[in-house]
């Protein structure tokens, strides 16, 4: 296995008290650079005739290399270590969001309008018309993040209270992409029942609900039942998010490979909530030819068992994830690091397409097959064609609101996904750029356009 690109998840500041005297500095970072660490900002605090003070920020693989890189430092003669800060941890100190009011209170007749006595007339207009709570609430720009903990990023079932990091992450990403107001809603209970009841009684509150981290199979009955059972956008991201981003991607990849979507052969590796939603749509597409694995191999009509999700992509053929690989165009893995080798990626079709997302390691490293394939992508930042469902979530939630969609359909996730691969311009596409930056400004506004225009062609649309 190769070994991580260092990155800022794991990036520490390390303050230091060294001698002020030339070439001290150099001993340091030269002990970074000799166990691997990237250099980032040096600061300097302090300084006097016989010392300086420095805060050094160094982006380590993982924990255990961020304490090698302190022991280095420690090591090197006439350093003294003052603290140790892991920056990762450092901004979620207290949280990350904050509810604000978006008027001020600065005098009575302020109060008196906002609030008793001026408040009950407004109450008393949305029960005359209840649709006016979209007008007169937060609920016209509000977005409940439900979980369960149940599926928390790649890590397991970790429980509500743990989930909470990554849904407050999400809320962020929903203002900062999209403008959308998002809320972590982390239940302390995986029973399907109870899920669903609780969503729906908070459904007056919120305009749409992302559902996250929840585990399959489960996922998947939540997500049919509260769309059946509520009049507001439904999204489990961990499906949609993540097929409608892969669609792009593989829109603009077969150009530079000149194959048709509706003409190859597509290997997906991971039979849970991402990897069902992404064949989905691929077969929405126009795919026909989708081989799915799991953790036994080839998803095959001749086993038992099979969940009405995996018998719908049941195929023939059975055998290992190796030989579902001999001879296709495509392989999508959302499962586990380092499950391809090399020789499997040999024995695909000529110019192959590899997409490797399991995160934070990938199924196989792209340093390893960067001669053997037309394009790489992966689902880290680090690498080129970064598969990030940040690219669709905001934007998708954007233009449901602003229609007041009462569903996200099938049509409203192709049209976001051609409006992300669109933004790629013959020009820039190439096997590294098959897909906008996460900061391409343009993404969420165009996305958002495109499911509006799709919700209306659905008659989803209520305004």
């Amino acid at each position: 296995m190769v070994a991580l690109t260092p990155n800022p998840s794991y990036s520490v500041t390390i303050q230091l008290r060294i001698p002020n005297r030339a070439g001290t500095l150099a001993n340091v970072t030269q002990a970074i650079a000799n166990v691997g660490g990237s250099l980032g900002n040096i600061e300097l605090v302090e300084r006097d005739l016989k010392f300086l003070i420095r805060n050094i920020t160094v982006d380590a693989s993982s924990e255990k290399h961020a304490g090698d890189i302190v022991d280095a430092v420690k090591a090197v003669p006439e350093i003294e270590i003052l603290k140790v800060l892991d920056r990762t941890f450092a901004i979620h100190q207290g949280g990350k969001i904050t509810v604000e009011s978006r008027i001020p209170l600065t005098v009575q007749s302020d109060l008196a309008m906002a609030y008793t006595p001026g408040v009950g007339r407004v109450c008393q207009a949305i029960a005359e018309k209840p649709e006016q709570v979209y007008d007169l609430t937060v609920k016209s720009n509000m977005v409940a993040i439900v979980t369960d903990g149940s599926a928390v990023l790649g890590l397991g079932n970790l429980g509500p209270e743990a989930a909470m990091p990554v849904m407050e992450g999400k809320a962020m990403l929903f203002k900062e992409f999209a403008g959308v107001n998002a809320f972590p809603i982390c239940l302390a209970t995986q029973d399907v029942e109870e899920i669903v009841r609780t969503v729906k009684y908070l459904a007056p509150v919120f305009g749409g609900v992302n559902l996250e981290d929840i585990a399959a199979p489960r996922c998947f009955e939540i997500e049919q039942r509260l769309k059946a059972e509520t009049d507001i956008p439904i999204f489990h991201d961990d499906q949609h998010g993540t097929a409608i981003v892969s669609l792009a991607a593989l829109f603009n990849a077969l150009k530079l490979v000149k194959k048709d979507l509706q003409s190859v052969k597509i290997v997906i590796n991971g039979a849970g909530a991402a990897g069902v939603a992404i064949a989905k749509l691929l077969r929405q597409a126009g795919a026909t030819d989708i081989w799915m694995c799991d953790s036994k191999g080839i998803i095959s009509s001749q086993r038992d068992n099979l969940t009405p999700e995996k018998q719908a992509f049941a195929v023939a053929a059975s055998g290992t994830l190796a030989e579902a690989m001999q001879d296709a165009d495509i392989f999508l893995g959302v499962s586990a690091p380092g499950v391809v080798t090399p020789a499997m990626v040999t024995s695909m079709a000529k110019d192959p397409i590899v997409f490797a997302m399991a995160n934070p390691i990938p199924e196989i490293q792209p340093e390893l097959i960067m001669d053997k394939v037309a394009v790489v992508a992966t689902g880290r930042s680090d690498y080129p064609n970064q598969i990030n469902n940040v690219l669709a979530f905001p934007g998708v939630f954007r233009g449901a609101l602003d229609c007041r969609a009462s569903s996200i359909t099938t049509n409203m996730c192709l049209q976001a996904a051609q409006a992300i691969a669109s933004l790629v311009s013959p020009a820039q596409l190439d096997r590294e750029h098959i897909i906008p930056s996460v900061f391409d400004q343009r993404v969420a506004a165009a996305v958002a356009a495109a499911v509006g225009q799709a919700a209306r062609q659905d008659g989803v649309a209520r305004r």
